[in-house]
């Protein structure tokens, strides 16, 4: 198991960086971002599918660290793709995933070499999100706003439409018994605004980190999933009255508290928890 993979729960920025721009790996790795994402799917066009697979494993054999997008099963490029990054042990964004049983087969062809991360970005994956969750191998799921926003004709930023899906994922993820999801990206790439907001917003839903589309995200992401101080605080305050008290702040302290408090101390405090 690599570097990344374990810090694939913590990780809070993801960073996609396109896999046939090899100048921007290093600038990528170097911006903050507690996990980059070498993507061989939607950044690249068909004629440059190939190109990328040989930039992302020319990188990892550097031994450097990222996680490979790879192109779904179905497509040309699936099979080399999954073979190079198998070969190489990274973790495996796996994107239009809605099919338990295909994503067990890729689970088997790994065989334990890469953790792997679907991507839920449908609506038959979001009506099937524990299943897909629960194939054994799955590290953590990510939510694909802008496509699943395509399909249900939609805008990817509009926070009520996607709602639903957003809920199910977190559901999904708590069922299987892994970690809470990664949520999707915010277009906006210049608006701070609009990105805090989408941070706030996937925060209170029970994600705890996010798909970025350009560096100047990272910060922000890093800083905005961390427990805020006055959740430190809180969660301090909890775990050391314990059993002394019957109340905090006015509310009931009882096991679920105790265990919410446990989750904020154990989640990583700096913003870019890096491998």
């Amino acid at each position: 198991m690599t570097g990344v993979d374990r810090y694939i729960s913590s990780a809070r920025s993801w960073l996609f960086v396109p896999g046939h721009r090899p100048d921007r790996f290093t600038k990528a790795a170097g911006c903050g971002a507690d996990l980059v994402i070498i993507d061989l799917e939607d950044a690249v066009e068909a004629g440059d599918k190939a190109q990328a697979r040989a930039n992302a494993v020319a990188w990892l054999a550097q031994g450097n660290n990222a996680v490979v997008r790879i192109n779904p099963p179905g497509t040309p490029w699936f099979q080399s793709d999954l073979t190079e990054a198998a070969r190489h042990g990274c973790p495996v964004m796996v994107p239009k995933s809605e099919d338990p049983a295909a994503l067990t087969d890729i689970a088997a062809r790994v065989a334990g070499r890469c953790a792997l991360i679907p991507l839920i970005e449908t609506a038959a994956g979001v009506e099937r999100a524990w299943e897909v969750c629960a194939v054994a191998g799955v590290a953590r799921a990510a939510f694909g706003n802008v496509d699943l926003a395509g399909q249900l004709g939609v805008a990817s930023d509009e926070h009520a439409a996607l709602a639903y899906a957003r809920s199910r994922l977190v559901f999904a993820s708590a069922a299987a018994g892994i970690c809470a999801p990664v949520d999707g990206v915010t277009t906006a790439v210049k608006d701070a605004a609009i990105l805090r907001d989408d941070i706030a917003h996937a925060r209170r839903l029970g994600f705890t980190g996010k798909l970025c589309i350009h560096p100047g995200q990272v910060e922000a992401v890093g800083s905005g999933f961390a427990p805020s101080a006055e959740e430190l605080t809180w969660a301090r305050a909890v775990l050391t009255a314990r059993d002394s008290v019957t109340t905090i702040d006015g509310q009931m302290v009882d096991k679920p508290v105790l265990e919410r408090a446990r989750r904020i101390l154990e989640r990583p405090h700096d913003p870019h928890p890096a491998p």
